[in-house]
């Protein structure tokens, strides 16, 4: 069973921007529950839909599919409001490849790095730019992004 491992940290200095490459992202859920989320991606030119379990420790299960374009868009129309808009960039930093966030919107000024790890207790090496870790916070999962806003915090 594909299993996710993610560490999640907020951004503590621009330092990560030089050289990094992003990708605007829309997205949206169909199901946001802590047992499970069906979120609809368009990343770029593509779309997915991903099916997520419920998280033990900084594990969950997660499936995730290529489906077409059209179909994601129609599909986002179906999706709880609101969406959420990002521009996702990928930064190498020793060895590892992170995926910072810039939000947009309502979660406009929060930038949060994440890193996805073959175990939960695998070793990485943290870039200067890393601030607090927020792995264990539920206000910085995406599907709670979608129902409580960064500015209404």
């Amino acid at each position: 069973m594909p299993v996710e491992i993610e560490r999640k940290f907020l951004v503590a200095s621009d330092a990560w921007r030089e050289g990094a490459s992003g990708t605007m992202m829309k997205q949206g859920y169909l199901a946001r529950d802590p047992d499970r989320t069906v979120r609809i991606r368009i990343a770029g030119e593509n779309a997915f839909v991903t099916i997520k379990g419920r998280r033990s420790g900084l594990a969950r299960d997660e499936f995730e599919y290529a489906i077409p374009l059209s179909d994601a868009e129609e599909l986002l129309r179906l999706c709880l409001p609101p969406l959420i808009e990002k521009t996702r960039f990928i930064v190498l930093h020793a060895g590892n490849r992170w995926e910072v966030d810039e939000f947009y919107g309502d979660n406009a000024g929060l930038i949060v790095a994440e890193l996805e790890l073959p175990s939960e207790d695998a070793a990485f090496e943290k870039p200067s730019w890393l601030g607090a870790e927020v792995s264990d916070d539920p206000r910085y999962f995406n599907s709670r992004l979608a129902q409580h806003q960064f500015k209404d915090w």
